[in-house]
Parts: structure tokens; C-alpha cells; sequence
């Protein structure tokens, strides 16, 4: 049964607020006059840890009791999701165990130490992680906390779309990037909830369309070598998420690594916003057009803003 309600985010939006950042929405008279509509940018990359991962992660493991997870936590991730649960394990006063593919750039690495986590290197495939993950798990007794197919982890990224509603009205349509689900899964059961005349449209790169895959032929559809400047939207989809999805989500775009890259130079250069590729993916799809903005009022999640100097991931 799928527990994810507007009521089961709201819990989880009480058990993180003192954890997390209500972030900022911000505007560009520029940018709006350049599409011709009026745009609204989640800002998530001003979050804890610089992306929205800390909500859901912050959310797992409150609603444990710290007896459950007193031994630890362990995750996989190469980026955002194992400092979300850095931090949140930190916030707990419990260990992080987390699993990196050893081609992890070294700057994700070092922030993830930052927040007191244990690292362990394992190959760049899903299954290296997920063994990896497991041996972890016996020889520490730590629980394992999914990246994004947990309902408590979609819960708490369900929050921004809280703090969306409360900040405007009259949103025609929300654009949010994907990438294993949990992100879109929790924003659009609170916007079809709340506010059911308001698109949801997904954005994913065009180089790992998952999920608009698996959508067209109704089951979870696996890109074969996905690839993209927007290393966090390459996941799986997730089981739990993928129904999420099908129901609430009413579209989705894809955008290629060069409009990525605009996009993150137009955030710069106009707003002084430094956006990872994924986070950018969104404004992406309405800079090259792929979501007409003409006289509506759109929000954009910017998902996170970890990124090195030369841009990517």
C-alpha cells in the first residue's frame, strides 16, 4: 500500500523543520520578459547540503526510532543522496556508512567525510553497490536507507511543494528534473492533492529518458548506457515511485547536455545562481522551448547547486 498523502508529508515537513532550510523562490524580470511568462525558481540548491536530498534523508531517519538505526545507516550514492544521509545521520548522532563508485569525483568524496560518513568505494555498476551495500550492512549492522524508492524519502522531498504552494499562487504548471523518482513522486502528490489544475512535467535529460521510456510502454524500462552531463538524473527508476509517477505526473520533456549547459550559464549570468546539471535540467526545458511559457506562471525546482568550478557534476 502506498502511504504517500498530502498528510504523510506534512508529518514529515513537522518531524524535519528544524533540520532543513525553507528555501528561498526566487524571480528574474529578465529571464521572465525573455519567455515571456513568469517563472519561479526552487531554489533547493541553497539547501542543507546544497540539494533537496537532506528533506527526505532528515525524514528517513526521524521517523525511525534511534534504537532501529543506532548502529548506523548505510546508503549508495555518488553524490547528493550520501550527503543528505551524512547529514541526517549526523543530525541523529548515529554512523553513516556510504558506498561511492570509485570514480566519484574526489570533491563529492571529501564533502561527504565532511559530514562524519565512513566511505567505501565499489565499481561503477548497480549491482557493485547494492553488494557492496549489503556486506556493509553485515558487518556493521547498519540499516539500509534507499536513495529515493523509500516512501519516507519521498515524503520529505514532498515538502518543497509545500513550501511552493505557501510562496505563490496560480501556478499553471511545476517543473521538476528526474531521476530515480523520489523528487517528483513526493512534489506531485502534494500538487495534484492541493492543487490539481497545476501541470507536473518532468525533466530528464535526453541521453537517460527513463522514465518517459517506461511510461510510453507502461512498465519500468531500463535506457541501456544512459548518459548525461546530469549524473544524478542517470538512476533507475523506482519501483515505488514509478506508479507515483503514472498517476500524478502529466508530462515529460527531455533536454540535451548543450541546453543543460545554457542553462546553467543563464543562471549564473542572470541570477548569480550556481546550479548543478541536474538541478539546471528544469530551466533547461524552458530556455530551449520544449515547455511553452507564454503568459503562464510557472515554478522550477532547482534541485541543487553541488557542482565544481567547470560545471557538471
Amino acid at each position: 500500500m502506498n502511504p504517500l498523502t498530502v498528510e504523510y508529508i506534512n508529518l514529515a515537513r513537522e518531524r524535519i523543520a528544524a533540520h532543513v532550510h525553507k528555501t528561498p523562490l526566487l524571480t528574474s524580470s529578465s529571464i521572465d520578459s525573455g519567455l515571456d511568462g513568469e517563472v519561479f525558481f526552487k531554489c533547493e540548491n541553497f539547501q542543507k547540503v546544497g540539494a533537496f536530498k537532506a528533506r527526505g534523508a532528515c525524514n528517513a531517519l526521524l521517523s525511525r526510532q534511534i534504537e532501529e538505526i543506532a548502529r548506523g545507516v548505510v546508503t549508495h550514492s555518488s553524490g547528493n543522496a550520501a550527503q543528505g544521509l551524512a547529514y541526517a545521520a549526523q543530525v541523529c548522532g548515529v554512523p553513516a556508512y556510504i558506498v561511492m563508485p570509485k570514480t566519484t569525483t574526489a570533491v563529492k568524496v571529501e564533502a561527504t567525510k565532511g559530514y562524519g560518513a565512513s566511505v567505501t568505494f565499489c565499481e561503477p555498476t548497480l549491482a557493485s553497490r547494492e553488494e557492496v551495500s549489503r556486506q556493509l550492512q553485515l558487518e556493521t549492522g547498519a540499516v539500509f536507507v534507499h536513495p529515493y524508492n523509500d516512501y519516507d524519502v519521498m515524503a520529505g522531498q514532498g515538502t518543497v511543494a509545500l513550501e511552493i504552494l505557501e510562496q505563490v499562487d496560480g501556478l499553471d504548471a511545476v517543473l521538476c528534473p528526474i531521476g530515480g523518482g523520489g523528487l517528483i513522486s513526493g512534489i506531485s502528490t502534494v500538487i495534484k492533492s492541493l492543487s490539481p489544475n497545476t501541470e507536473v512535467i518532468g525533466v530528464e535529460p535526453e541521453g537517460a529518458a527513463e522514465a518517459l521510456l517506461s511510461l510510453q510502454r507502461g512498465e519500468i524500462t531500463a535506457v541501456e548506457g544512459p548518459k548525461s552531463i546530469a549524473e544524478g538524473l542517470l538512476s533507475t527508476v523506482g519501483t515505488r515511485c514509478f506508479p507515483v509517477i503514472q498517476q500524478n505526473v502529466d508530462r515529460i520533456v527531455t533536454v540535451s547536455d548543450g541546453e543543460i549547459r545554457g542553462a546553467m550559464r543563464t543562471l549564473f549570468e542572470r541570477m548569480k545562481l550556481v546550479v548543478e546539471a541536474s538541478g539546471a535540467a528544469t530551466f533547461a526545458a524552458l530556455e530551449a522551448q520544449k515547455v511553452s511559457l507564454k503568459g503562464k506562471r510557472v515554478a522550477v525546482v532547482l534541485s541543487g547547486g553541488n557542482t565544481n568550478f567547470l560545471g557538471g557534476e
